[in-house]
């Protein structure tokens, strides 16, 4: 058996650190785990939704009569029925839960039916009449550009389709690109992709006798999803209960509130009855919110000496019909790359646009996967022009600890250099690059991401994530979190802080997450958060019980309990964790250090001055003496960060992740087929709370980023969606998936919980320039856009041969 700990520093924890099976993954095993379509609700009704087949059109007129009048009908909801749109961004919230007069994109919702049965809402479906004007259709970037009198949203008041736009500049560029020995300049092309998880998205609705509604819905944000089901169906939050059971994944994709799960509501509102909705396939695919479809300009400076002297891009992205994250990601197509290098001079415009096709949203990576592609494909040109290896020259770019970047991002932790040099190692990259044979090629790239966004998406002074702990009469260890475990094991995670800090087994614990009803706020599963924020969180909880059982031991032993003195804040910016915990405040601090002359473990609660000792369950119910329930909270803020420049609180996180990946493959220059045949990673994720699941994040990551990279895109024919299901929208499969060698990247990050950092969404970027870089070391081709098909590896391999044709 492979030692994951191995490359680690032990650093004597019984729990953290140490691979061990996620919580529910027994139940999942086994098919107990319940997902949202699993629960069973009394006698529920159907709902089928009538969607346009149209990308672009005015709705002149729609009759229900013949539907409504079908035996098993119970009722039809069309826009008229609601009175306010919404969005997860509260900038931005222009979406309808069913389109009300115009029509934006085809597959948006026109009416929706409850019925007795699917059969019956389908029937249903067929007898409604909608008489249609199409219009003409925005159907790509370039053209939503253009001066119109017909926007999609006039609401905007602006004279063309433009949704969001972002120019920031820093540094001197033309300074910046003086300094060069070299300056490269490429356009790139991405497609838009989908997330492509198991489970379709699927919602029910359960009312009880005063109103009240309980919805599961298969989400990664059921607090924001809470907020702004109350705003559209117009009624208190305390009326409406969220639930998230079991998730299959969500990347992303599951990260806003969805209109399906509005008309469910609604509807169980309206008839007093449960409802369910479950899409098909073809649903998700019209639903989309996946990457967003790009045409990106990048002009890279660089120098012998000074590496990187200036970077600049002028980047479109095409938005779909509605906002969703769409104004972060117009902010993250530049900021995130600000790192894993330096860049002294930086400047970026983006324009997100809408168009008449379904929307894009978050997705795995968020905002930074495809500039990445671009900045380290055209480092990769720089160091083949000059003539440097571009893995050397790449390790003497990392950021250093305890820096700023141009833009004010603060660089804590970093160890990417010691996990990149291992992996040129590991792979012999100084006897393979350049020097394999034809067909056979080697590439390196490099990425970066945050841990978290320090700022909420809500402005509000609440703290970014609250954990609620409580200790049953038996000592029983509850954690209640609104954090939303999308399979990536955030359960697990709580429930190994609470374990360590009280010496607990994990079978001690238990985990109820993602419940507004009993769960505190926890902003949900996106921008890699939940390990840092909510991880914190837990671990406070944990710390704050810890000091109550200690209280509680002490007075059986007859012994004076420690003192706990204010902490003084810490002088260094860079590093503000590691304190005592401060426990006259809400908040105890980052990672605060609990050591308090205590041992816990093997049941015992045991004094190191004094070498007595009682039982867990003794102090247990010794505190229960004082006020009849052992209960805590705990909480995570972030810190103040940034600049005062418009839009500086982009990017901004307490802690950033560093990924690298060297990739060997082969390509075959009569099929052009690429098969990548390695992929060694180095991802810097601070301490590994888990190392099994960091391994299963960067696994997943690769095998997303193959996609993304070989084979994934949407396909529109005059908006229409032409490949909306897993046949014709074709996914890596396991025979796709390389050989995978994992590198230990440690680094020590002072704020994390136990000086962890993300391993979700980071890794997943750098791997897929790693392969076009190979592509070019194998075969000579510089390919530069995506996904690298074969056609486009023959048509680069053919106009190469002409080119040297030409100058021979």
């Amino acid at each position: 058996m492979v030692d994951l700990t191995k490359g680690y520093p032990d650093k004597g924890y019984k729990i953290i650190g140490k691979p061990v099976p996620l919580i529910d993954s027994r139940a999942k095993v086994m098919g107990q785990a319940l997902y949202t379509d699993d629960i069973r609700l009394h006698n529920p009704l159907t709902i089928k939704i009538l969607r346009s087949p149209y990308p672009s059109a005015n709705i002149l007129s729609l009759d229900t009569k013949d539907a409504l009048a079908l035996k098993g009908v119970k009722g039809i909801l069309t826009g008229a029925d609601f009175k306010n749109t919404f969005g997860v961004l509260t900038i931005s919230k222009d979406e309808p839960a069913i389109a009300r007069d115009v029509v934006r994109y085809e597959g948006e919702p026109i009416a929706a039916v409850a019925a007795e049965t699917e059969t019956i809402a389908e029937a249903a479906l067929k007898l409604i009449k909608v008489n249609y004007e199409i219009t003409e259709a925005v159907l790509d970037s370039k053209t939503a550009l253009k001066p119109t009198d017909r926007p999609l949203h006039p609401e905007l008041n602006k004279e063309n389709n433009l949704h969001k736009k972002v120019l920031q500049e820093f540094g001197d560029m033309e300074q910046g690109f003086s300094e060069a020995d070299v300056v490269i300049e490429k356009r790139f092309r991405f497609a838009s992709i989908n997330h492509g998880f198991t489970e379709p998205h699927a919602t029910q609705v359960e009312i009880d006798n005063k109103g009240n509604i309980t919805v599961y819905s298969a989400t990664q944000v059921p607090h924001y999803l809470h907020m702004a089901m109350a705003e559209v169906l117009e009624i208190p939050e305390h009326n409406i209960r969220i639930v998230k059971p079991h998730l299959g994944g969500g990347f992303g994709g599951k990260s806003d509130p969805f209109p399906h799960e509005m008309i469910a509501a609604k509807f169980a509102l309206d008839l007093g009855r449960n409802v369910k909705i479950k899409f098909t396939r073809e649903e998700v695919f019209f639903s989309h919110h996946g990457r967003h479809q790009t045409d990106l300009t990048m002009k890279l400076g660089f120098s012998k000496e000074k590496g990187i002297t200036a970077l600049g891009l002028d980047t479109l992205i095409d938005g779909g019909a509605y906002g969703s994250f769409g104004i972060v990601t117009t902010y993250y197509n530049g900021v995130l790359l600000q790192g894993p290098y330096k860049i002294p001079n930086f400047r970026f415009h983006v324009n997100r646009m809408y168009t008449n096709k379904p929307m894009c949203g978050a997705m795995r990576g968020h905002g930074g996967v495809n500039p990445r592609f671009a900045s380290e494909v055209l480092l990769d040109m720089a160091c083949a022009e000059i003539g440097l290896d571009p893995a050397e020259t790449r390790l003497k770019m990392i950021h250093k600890e305890n820096t700023l970047t141009t833009n004010e991002f603060r660089i804590t932790s970093v160890g990417l250099q010691n996990g990149l040099k291992e992996a040129m190692r590991r792979t012999k990259w100084h006897e393979k690059y350049g020097k394999l044979p034809f067909g056979k090629g080697i590439g390196v790239a490099c990425g970066f991401f945050i841990s978290g966004s320090a700022l909420p998406i809500h402005w509000n002074k609440l703290p970014s994530s609250t954990v609620r702990m409580t200790i049953d009469h038996d000592g029983g260890v509850t954690v209640y979190s609104g954090a939303t475990d999308i399979g990536q094991g955030s359960d697990t995670m709580l429930a190994q802080m609470a374990a360590e800090v009280l010496g607990q087994s994990l079978g001690n614990i238990k985990v109820i997450s993602a419940d507004t009803r009993i769960t505190p706020v926890d902003l949900g599963s996106y921008s890699s958060r939940v390990t840092f924020m909510a991880g914190n969180a837990s671990r406070n909880a944990a710390i704050r019980m810890r000091k109550i059982l200690v209280e509680a031991a002490c007075a059986l032993l007859d012994i004076d309990p420690p003192k706990y003195e204010k902490p003084e804040k810490s002088k260094d910016f860079f590093r503000q964790g590691g304190l005592k915990p401060d426990f006259e405040q809400g908040f105890l601090g980052p990672n605060p250090d609990y050591s308090d002359g205590f041992i816990f473990e093997d049941g015992l609660i045991r004094s190191e001055n004094h070498n007595q000792s009682v039982t867990f369950l003794e102090a247990v119910e010794k505190a229960l003496e004082f006020e009849g329930i052992l209960q805590t909270s705990g909480t995570y803020r972030a810190p103040k960060l940034g600049g005062k420049f418009k839009g500086a609180g982009a990017g901004l996180s307490p802690s950033y992740s560093f990924t690298a990946f060297i990739v060997e493959v082969t390509v075959d220059s009569e099929t052009g087929f690429i098969k990548v045949d390695k992929a060694t990673c180095a991802h810097d994720c601070g301490f590994p709370l888990n190392p099994l699941a960091v391994n299963g994040q960067i696994e997943g990551c690769i095998h997303m980023g193959l996609g993304q990279a070989l084979m994934e895109e949407m396909v529109y024919d005059n908006g229409a969606t032409q490949n909306p299901s897993f046949l014709d929208y074709k996914i890596p499969s396991a025979f796709e998936q390389p050989v995978v060698d994992i590198v230990p990247t440690f680094s020590d990050d002072s704020e994390g919980p136990f000086g962890a950092k993300e391993a979700g969404e980071g890794i997943l970027a750098p791997i897929i320039p790693a392969i076009a870089n190979a592509v070019y070391d194998a075969v000579g081709i510089r390919l530069t856009q995506l996904p690298m098909r074969p056609d486009r590896v023959i048509f680069a391999l053919e106009k190469a041969k002409k080119d040297k044709g030409a100058t021979s």
